[in-house]
């Protein structure tokens, strides 16, 4: 190849990996919304009171009924990482434990992985995932009945019990099921934030619109919530909130409707507590990007992940080898 041949080939190249990095450090860092001023006397006051949330009384209170066996312990939780799961699927469930879901160490920092579930509609199904809590010790399971219409139940039971059973848990990574999870890369970005407090990461949704068609399942009617478009707020297939955050968001929750979606649910509680969701294009939200190993290892999460790809891909991208530019 000739000279002018060979300098084509390296343009391309940079340009390339100018457009693959460079895009999400403009989201990052350009497109993220401004943080909002607290001098909104309610925002104030749910900023407080989160700050002198007394842990005695919420557990005499709760207002989830909760089982299961899963603990945190005493010693700090750099990154909790909480799976909702429907009761039917343990073959998924076992699936993150033998990948992603089996790391419990990151950099030296505590890495904890638990699953979320509702009670199954079926005696049988109960029966098994009793047992499967006393072998894994990591499943919370509320009382309610798990379905579609009860998620935002589920979203919040996760916030209560993580305010309430794990106060020492740095980061808490909300993920579903379907969810492919690089806690290394995660972990070093954490590692790197220079903010420490209203930490509330993820693919944010700009300006989403309510539901307002009656026949629909995701129906939310005008007197619940009568804005026009919803505040900006991290999808829910994976996202991260700081330990403060989950305080907050579990005392703004008291005057949020459930019915709304669960991930939008959480987008109005962190408005009203005067946080700003920041965004990165990291957390991929639906696979949209072809499986490549350097890539999922720059990622942070990849959904609607096949059981298949999802043992390839930790295999591949927990090899130790590293990626060049």
């Amino acid at each position: 190849l000739r000279t002018h041949q060979w300098c084509f080939i390296l343009f391309n190249v940079l340009l390339f990996h100018v457009l693959l990095f460079g895009a999400d450090l403009l989201e990052e860092y350009f497109l993220r919304s401004l943080p909002l001023s607290y001098s909104d006397a309610k925002t104030l006051e749910i900023r407080e009171r989160a700050r002198k949330l007394d842990m005695d009384l919420l557990k005499a209170n709760l207002s989830y009924t909760v089982s299961g066996t899963a603990k945190c312990s005493d010693q700090e939780i750099f990154l909790l990482v909480l799976v909702c799961s429907s009761p039917e699927n343990r073959t998924r469930r076992n699936m993150i434990r033998q990948t992603w879901g089996n790391v419990t160490d990151t950099r030296g920092y505590t890495v904890l992985t638990l699953f979320a579930l509702g009670k199954p509609a079926s005696v049988t199904t109960q029966l098994e995932i009793n047992e499967e809590s006393q072998k894994h010790r990591d499943i919370i399971e509320g009382s309610f009945i798990d379905s579609p219409e009860t998620q935002t139940q589920k979203m919040l039971m996760i916030v209560e019990w993580t305010v309430t059973f794990c106060p020492c848990a740095r980061y808490i990574l909300k993920t579903d099921e379907d969810v492919f999870v690089g806690i290394p890369s995660l972990a070093g970005y954490l590692l790197s934030l220079t903010q420490l407090e209203d930490i509330y990461i993820g693919r944010v949704i700009h300006q989403g619109v309510p539901d307002r068609d009656l026949e629909s399942p995701g129906f939310v009617p005008s007197h619940q919530y009568s804005e026009e478009f919803y505040p900006d707020y991290c999808h829910g297939s994976a996202f991260v909130m700081s330990q403060d955050v989950a305080r907050k968001v579990y005392v703004a929750a008291k005057e949020v409707p459930v019915s709304v979606p669960s991930d939008i649910f959480i987008g109005i509680c962190a408005k009203k507590a005067g946080i700003t969701p920041f965004h990165s294009s990291r957390f991929s939200g639906e696979k949209h990007i072809s499986y490549n190993r350097c890539c999922y290892k720059f990622i942070f999460t990849s959904s609607d992940m096949k059981e298949d790809e999802l043992f390839k891909d930790w295999k591949e991208t927990s090899d130790g080898k590293d990626c060049s530019l």
